[in-house]
Formats: C-alpha cells, structure tokens, sequence
C-alpha cells in the first residue's frame, strides 16, 4: 500500500470511513425510503463493479479502514459478490479493518455463506417491526418469512447480525420492549434510528407526524429495562447503552434530537459516484466524471482529497420546529442507508 496521509477534514476528523451505495434498486418498497413506483436510474449512470472496486480501492490507499456496503439493497446487484470478493483482498494484506453491510435481509439464505467466505463478518439487518401485517404496510412488497430465514442464515454462517429499526410513532412504537425481547433471545444487538426528512414525494407532512424522539424512545424502554450508558462504538454515529438483563447493546442514532456530528468519520458514495461528504447536505464530489476521464489515480486521488477539504462541520435536520428544517429531496435509497 503506498505510503499516504490519512484524509482530514477542514475540522481535523480523519475520515477512516465509507459507506457504499451499490444500487438504488431494491425488492422492497419501504415508506420512509422511497416511493412505490420508482423510477430507477439508468444502468449507464451507476458505477460498473470495476469502476467501484477501483474507487473504493483508492480510499482504502488513503485511509479508510471500514467499508459499509448498502442500496437499496445490495444484494440485489447483479454479480455483487465479484466486488466483495475484491474488496476481500484488502480485509487479506490487513490495508481494510472491516467490511460489512446493511441489506434488508431478504438475499441472505442466498448470500450469507459466500459474505463469510470474502471476510464479512457482520450484517445490519433493517427491520422496523415483528409484526407481519404491519412489515407488509411498511416495506410494501418485503415477505416477513423470507427476512426471518434470512436471518436464520446468517447465524448459521457465521455472521454477527444486529438489527436496525426506524422509530415510526404510531406504527412501531407498541414494539419497543417486543424487540429488546426478541433481540436479547437472539443475541442480537438492536439500533433504533430517528426518521429523517428525506425524499422528494413527502406528502405526508415531511413526516413530522411519524417522528419519536429516541430520548423518549429511551424513556420508554427504562419502564422496564436497565439501562447502561458504555464507552462502545463501532466506528459509526451510535450512542450505546447495555441492557443489563439481556447483556445486549442497544443503540440510538440521533441526526435529529442529538446530533452526532462532532466525531463524524465517513462520508458516503453513491451508486452514481457522487460523493456525499455530509447525509445531511446537499454538497456532492462528481468522482464518477473523474474515474472516466482519466485512468491516472494521482487525478482521483486530488478529487477524493478536495472533497474531504469540504466536509462540513455537520447537518441541518431539525425537527424542533412545526416545520421541518433542512430536509433534502434525494431519496435514501439513492444516497445509501
């Protein structure tokens, strides 16, 4: 590996970092994420597995040590294991600590086994709720038994999962204690996620009225758990807490009651090569431009290096207000989740 500094961004935070899109395309449609009838990029615009492998190679040269790889859902792209398979390589000559991903799990009694086999060794899991009816209205077109034996293979793999879950008030909010049970039983860890202001199709009032603040999240969950403030992290914007009964970590992701912006180490790629230094704003890096132009990586590198002199210091979400502050109009399923 060529001797590089480490990126840096204008607020001294090295960006160790990346999270991936590979596909916005997805065989769920969940209502937080993206609208029923998508209209999905052309083919031409996303990033070829070779184009991909080549800039993510070209951040691990420069210092990122975790990659996260999500859609949509990724393991719906054709040939993606090609590309795990070559990212393996720098989990081998120890350039790369982690890779990983977040899938909707229902690709994984397909996928679990050859992820373990490239060096995956953990998998987020989004599931907002155990309730088969109320998985159905949320992810539209997800089959709750399929995500289940996906599940079930992932442990039969091998792989560490945790699950993430949106806190949706009025739709998942009766399930809290339900899922610290069912997560404590499986030896899952559990994050819960505020809901963000995303997408461009938001007719239902920026989804102000599905918001649940996880301090009150928490609140909730102390009327009948113990809950352990630790000095935990797995290198993203988690805030953890050990439940003592179950000995699980349960974690709470707050871009909007509590922002977590002052250690942010990552930036974000998307399935079309732009990169997002910030989720929460709209400044984006055309590195796709870059990586066709030229097959000289000293011109991708100055790229990725400018665009990291760009990072902000953090976001605008801001639900505090009757009207909903910052929100952006890509949808997540394009930027990554």
């Amino acid at each position: 590996m060529q001797d590089l500094p480490n990126l840096v961004d204008p607020f001294a935070r090295a960006i160790t970092y990346l999270r991936v899109s590979v596909t916005d395309r997805c065989d769920f449609r969940c209502v937080y994420c993206m609208s029923e009838n998508m209209t999905f990029l052309p083919k031409n615009d996303l990033l070829t597995l070779e184009e991909l492998d080549r800039l993510c190679s070209r951040f691990v040269d420069l210092g990122v040590r975790k990659l996260r790889i999500t859609g949509g859902e990724p393991l719906v792209r054709k040939g993606i294991m090609q590309f795990f398979e070559a990212m393996s390589r720098h989990l081998a000559s120890g350039a790369l600590d982690e890779l990983t991903l977040t899938t909707n799990g229902s690709q994984l009694r397909r996928f679990a086994k050859p992820l373990a086999d490239c060096g995956v060794r953990r998998v987020n899991v989004s599931l907002d709720t155990l309730d088969e009816q109320k998985f159905r209205d949320i992810t539209r077109w997800g089959r709750f038994a399929q995500v289940m034996d996906g599940i079930d293979a992932a442990q039969e793999a091998g792989l560490k999962v945790k699950l993430n879950a949106v806190a949706l008030k009025g739709t998942n909010d009766d399930e809290a204690h339900r899922m610290v049970e069912w997560c404590g039983q499986r030896g899952f860890d559990l994050t819960f996620i505020e809901v963000m202001p995303m997408g461009e199709d938001m007719g239902d009032g920026l989804r102000l009225d599905q918001y649940w603040d996880l301090k009150d999240v928490r609140r909730h969950l102390e009327t009948r758990w113990t809950l352990t403030d630790i000095p935990y992290s797995t290198g993203g914007p988690a805030r953890y807490v050990r439940v003592e009964e179950t000995g699980q970590k349960i974690g709470f992701i707050t871009p909007l009651s509590h922002n977590f912006c002052e250690s942010c180490n990552r930036v974000r790629l998307t399935c079309t090569g732009q990169l997002f230094m910030c989720l929460g704003q709209e400044d984006e890096a055309d590195l796709r431009r870059v990586l066709r132009e030229s097959g000289d990586d000293r011109l991708l590198d100055q790229a990725i290096r400018a665009a990291i002199a760009r990072k902000p210091k953090g976001h605008d979400f801001d639900y505090s207000r009757q009207t909903v502050g910052g929100t952006m109009t890509r949808h997540m399923s394009h930027t990554g989740g």
